[in-house]
C-alpha cells in the first residue's frame, strides 16, 4: 500500500539528528513520495539542496504568511530562481494567517498575491495556507485564479460551503490528522462532502499528529491512520483511499512515472 505525503517539513528542528533515519525508515515502510514544504526564505533555501538527497523526496519553494513580515522584492525575486531548481514542483505555503495580530493584514496579503502572480509565471501549483482568513483568502484566490492557478488548500479547516468553491476553482484538499479528532466533526463533513479524486492526504509534519497520536511529533507513517477515518467516512476500503490519493497527489504536482 503506497503513500504519498503532500506537505511535511522534515527540515523542521523536531527532526533534529534523526532526520535521514526517518526519512529512509519511513520510504521503505510504505511512503512513497514525500513533498517537504518551505515556509520562510531559509527553509525554501535548505529545502532546495535536502530534495537532492533522496529520490523520494521533493520540494516547494515560498513564504508562509507568518513570514511576509519581513519579506522583500529581492526575496521575491530569490524565489523565482528557487522554484527553478530540479525537484521544486510547487510556490508554498503561501497565503493569510490572522489567528495573531502579525504581521498586519495589509502585509500577508500583499505577499500573498505577489506569490500567486509568481506562481502563474512560472506555471506551478500552490500549496495555499488559511487559518481565521476565510473571507480574504477566498476572495484573492477568486481575483487571482482567473483559471491559472492550480493547486492544494493545506490542513482545510472551513466547512463544506467553502469546500465546494475550492473544488469548483479546481484546487485539492489537503486532509491530514485532525479528521481523526473528536472535535474535528467539520473537517469529517468536507471529507465525505469531496469527491475521493480531489483528496490528497498530507502530516504537515512535525504538526497535527492524527489520534492516537495526539499532540506527539508527528510524521508520514502516521497517514495510515487518516486513511483509514476517511475510509471509515466513505464506506470504502483503506487501500482504495490511498490508491486514489497517492494518483492525486501526482496529478497535483506533475509528477510523471
Amino acid at each position: 500500500m503506497k503513500i504519498f505525503d503532500t506537505h511535511a517539513h522534515y527540515d523542521d528542528r523536531a527532526f533534529l539528528g534523526e532526520q535521514e533515519f526517518l526519512l529512509r525508515q519511513m520510504h521503505r515502510e510504505g511512503i512513497e513520495y514525500i513533498v517537504n514544504i518551505g515556509c520562510s526564505m531559509e527553509s525554501s533555501r535548505v529545502i532546495t539542496e535536502l530534495v537532492k538527497q533522496y529520490d523520494f523526496l521533493y520540494g516547494t519553494a515560498g513564504v508562509h504568511p507568518e513570514d511576509a513580515g519581513t519579506m522583500t522584492e529581492e526575496d521575491l525575486a530569490e524565489l523565482e530562481e528557487l522554484c527553478k531548481a530540479d525537484k521544486i514542483l510547487a510556490i508554498g505555503e503561501i497565503g493569510l494567517d490572522y489567528h495573531y495580530d502579525e504581521p498586519p493584514k495589509e502585509i500577508q496579503k500583499k505577499w500573498f498575491v505577489c506569490q500567486l502572480d509568481l506562481a502563474k509565471r512560472v506555471k506551478l501549483p500552490v500549496v495555499i495556507h488559511s487559518r481565521d482568513a476565510a473571507k480574504d483568502t477566498l476572495d484573492i484566490m477568486k481575483a487571482e485564479h482567473a483559471g491559472q492557478t492550480n493547486g492544494v488548500i493545506h490542513c482545510f479547516s472551513y466547512g463544506v460551503e467553502l469546500a465546494r468553491e475550492y473544488l469548483d476553482m479546481g484546487y485539492y484538499i489537503g486532509i491530514g490528522g485532525v479528521v481523526t479528532f473528536k472535535n474535528g466533526r467539520k473537517l469529517k463533513e468536507v471529507a465525505e462532502y469531496t469527491p475521493l479524486d480531489r483528496i490528497v492526504l498530507e502530516t504537515d509534519a512535525p504538526y497535527l499528529a492524527p489520534v492516537p497520536f495526539r499532540g506527539k511529533r508527528n510524521c508520514s507513517l502516521y497517514l495510515r491512520y487518516v486513511a483509514e477515518e476517511i475510509a471509515g467516512i466513505k464506506g470504502i476500503s483503506t487501500e482504495e483511499v490511498c490508491e486514489a490519493t497517492f494518483e492525486n497527489a501526482k496529478r497535483l504536482y506533475n509528477i510523471l512515472d
